[in-house]
């Protein structure tokens, strides 16, 4: 079965980084394109990031461009998002997720983000 577990996430200070990990089971990892999404407290889920199957094109949303980098390795069928200048209005729980062609989507259970002093 289809699993994505993120991992990674944690307190950093404004200004700090992390990195995410999304780790894929359960379908041809290289064949799909993966996306990350944030879901702050009280808002809406909200797409952050998406990178097609050979990692040759990303698209991220304007609030995160230049400070977030989403990449993966297909050897290890794992995602990552690169997180940079990291703000206060960046804290959320991270989500990993897959569309397969049948047009199934899968979630990860998410990872906690805080960025605070």
């Amino acid at each position: 079965q289809v699993q994505l577990v993120e991992s990674g996430g944690g307190l950093v200070q404004p200004g700090g980084s992390l990195r995410l990990s999304c780790a894929a089971s359960g379908f041809t990892f290289s064949n799909y394109a993966m996306s990350w999404y944030r879901q702050a407290p009280g808002k809406e889920r909200e797409w952050v990031a998406h990178i097609t199957n050979t990692g040759g094109t990303t698209n991220y949303i304007d609030s995160v461009k230049g400070r977030f980098t989403i990449s993966r390795d297909n050897a290890k069928n794992t995602v990552y998002l690169q997180m940079n200048s990291l703000k206060p209005e960046d804290t959320a729980v991270y989500f990993c997720k897959v569309m397969l062609r049948s047009g199934a989507v899968y979630w990860g259970k998410g990872t906690l983000v805080t960025v605070s002093s």
